[in-house]
């Protein structure tokens, strides 16, 4: 057993399901690796168990390592001069001749999800690449003689050390993820989006920037919505797996439900859609995820998550994601993934609906910024406060010389949010450069993956993305019309019912977790003196939480899934 809370119950975290990606290490090797499929003075590629990761450039000046998927591979052949029945390579092999004639520059040329690193063992410079919206994570140690990439934080656990980044924790328990380039661990960082980083320099270069550019603003919502569905049409096309089923996460809301649409329209294979629900005791949208299925004609798979589940499977839930994520949803995410990777390669999701066109989240900080004279919050205090968890517990939260010691550190929203963009495309930006790549598609891609599954969110595509930012905002979230110009784009794939329900969202029932059937677990993790969290948390405001003194709206549950997800990740990750 890993955790003495989970001693009593199965056990569902395997010794043996890691196997590493690949990872690179850049600087004065002492000693050549025994493990390097690839190496030279400066440069080695380690443990990489799929050849077709890595290419080298036909002038053998580069070598290209990584995870890439591109869409646009037509174009890129053209670029290249050469014909798709010719070029013999794969992604990698396309980046290294693009990388050949163009250098960084190549990279405004990519659209698809990859994360990569190049070695120029003519210049004896490396690149490490991250694609725009973050679909791919990469992370690299930032001390020490020698460098370290990987695309997986548990990777790098050999090459640092166990101290914590008081900052990246703060930033946890405020929004139940670790936004911008901090990671939990000091000496690990994280590439942003659209960045390109050179060494030794260490010179960083945003090749792309996400920036509101509202065209067209005389023309009318049915005209936005038209240039929307073509561009959705394509995107939704461009993530099909070809010759084979595919599957969509269907939840009933508008955005899974006009993935669905779209997948069952284009696509000539099977397509499976998959729901869940947590049993009699909890209220669930099967009604609106079923009306879907059906209209949409799709093989429908129901399943229900018990409480025992939820709690059980939270440690396999926390060791898969590098980044900590207090989003009950994880672990339905997990459970989902290995029902639906008996069936298909590929997962669509409806994930980026919200980022991208205003979804209801913004309201209570469109109403703030009207009444800012009343509620009195500030920008910052008032997103922080949109999240919901523990930001304003912060000073009893968190023990006297932790608090001091962050009380004055920026936070990374600041600028975004003080930017001079129309307020609804700031707070837009706001969810797509950080609750986008550090939350929604980390969850998204590192869950899938550990399934051998192809988790895709076309609305997060960066077409997308530009296009969201092209809308003029009324568009997006008008009073209490919200996604208006997405309900436009395909009002006529989806029932009236769904395309004018009211936004739910997926409640995990998590108050009722640890009220009912995990207080007893919950108070052996979190209360324990030898927990990991004890040297930075109090317990006395985590002991009134677990016997739910004071909860006046409710919201005790989703504060205690947060920290009970930030243990077990501190203990699955453990070097």
């Amino acid at each position: 057993m890993i955790f003495k809370a989970f001693k009593k119950t199965k056990n569902h975290l395997s010794p043996h399901v890691f196997t590493a990606s690949w990872c690179v290490a850049w600087g004065r090797l002492n000693t050549p690796s025994t493990d390097a499929i690839w190496q030279d003075e400066q440069f080695a590629v380690i443990s990489l168990p799929h050849s077709e990761l890595l290419a080298i450039s036909s002038s053998e000046q580069f070598v290209i390592v990584g995870d890439l998927w591109l869409t646009n591979k037509a174009e890129l052949y053209h670029k290249l001069g050469v014909s798709a029945q010719k070029f013999l390579g794969n992604d990698q092999q396309l980046v290294a001749e693009l990388w050949t004639k163009w250098g960084w520059e190549c990279l405004p040329f990519l659209v698809g999800m990859y994360v990569f690193v190049v070695w120029d063992r003519q210049k004896q410079t490396l690149w490490i690449i991250r694609d725009r919206v973050g679909s791919r994570t990469l992370y690299y140690t930032n001390t020490g003689s020698v460098r370290w990439i990987s695309p997986q934080l548990k990777t790098l656990s050999p090459y640092r050390s166990s101290d914590l980044d008081l900052v990246a924790l703060r930033d946890y328990l405020c929004c139940a993820f670790v936004p911008g380039k901090r990671t939990l661990w000091q000496d690990i960082q994280e590439v942003r989006p659209a960045t390109a980083i050179q060494f030794p320099s260490e010179n960083q270069y945003s090749y792309w920037q996400l920036q509101e550019d509202i065209t067209a603003s005389d023309e009318s919502l049915a005209w936005h919505g038209e240039s929307l569905r073509v561009l959705l049409n394509q995107v939704v096309q461009d993530f099909l797996p070809q010759n084979q089923a595919v599957g969509v996460f269907l939840s009933g809301g508008l955005d899974s439900s006009c993935i669905t649409a779209l997948a069952a329209k284009l696509h000539n294979q099977t397509v499976h859609t998959y729901s869940i629900h947590f049993g009699s005791e909890s209220p669930n949208e099967l009604e609106f995820s079923s009306m879907v299925a059906e209209h949409c004609q799709t093989n429908h798979h129901i399943l229900e998550i018990t409480f025992s589940q939820m709690w059980e499977y939270l440690p396999e839930a926390m060791f898969y994601l590098d980044d900590p994520i207090g989003d009950p949803l994880t672990v339905p995410n997990l459970l989902l993934g290995k029902l639906a990777s008996k069936d298909v390669q590929v997962i669509l999701n409806g994930e980026g609906g919200d980022p991208c066109f205003g979804g209801p989240k913004n309201q209570p900080m469109l109403i703030n910024s009207l009444y800012g004279s009343v509620t009195k919050q500030d920008s910052l205090t008032a997103y922080l406060s949109s999240f919901k968890k523990c930001s304003e517990d912060l000073p009893q939260l968190l023990k006297p010389e932790i608090y001091t010691a962050i009380q004055a550190e920026n936070s990374v929203f600041y600028e975004d949010l003080n930017s001079n963009v129309s307020y609804l495309n700031r707070l837009m930006a706001l969810n797509i450069k950080y609750k986008g790549a550090d939350q929604i598609l980390t969850k998204v891609n590192n869950l899938t993956s550990s399934l051998n599954l192809q988790g895709r969110s076309p609305l997060f595509d960066q077409r997308i993305v530009d296009l969201s930012m092209q809308i003029p905002p009324e568009y997006k979230l008008s009073g209490v019309e919200e996604k208006a110009v997405l309900k436009q784009a395909v009002k006529d794939l989806l029932p009236d019912a769904i395309i004018n329900r009211p936004k739910s969202g997926m409640m995990v029932p998590v108050q009722l977790g640890f009220c009912k059937y995990w207080q007893k677990e919950a108070k052996s993790l979190l209360l324990n003196k030898k927990s990991l969290i004890s040297p930075y948390l109090n317990h006395s405001m985590i002991k009134d939480w677990l016997n739910y003194r004071g909860d006046t709206w409710g919201r005790y549950g989703v504060k205690l899934w947060l920290l009970a997800s930030l243990e077990i990740w501190l203990q699955v990750h453990q070097k």
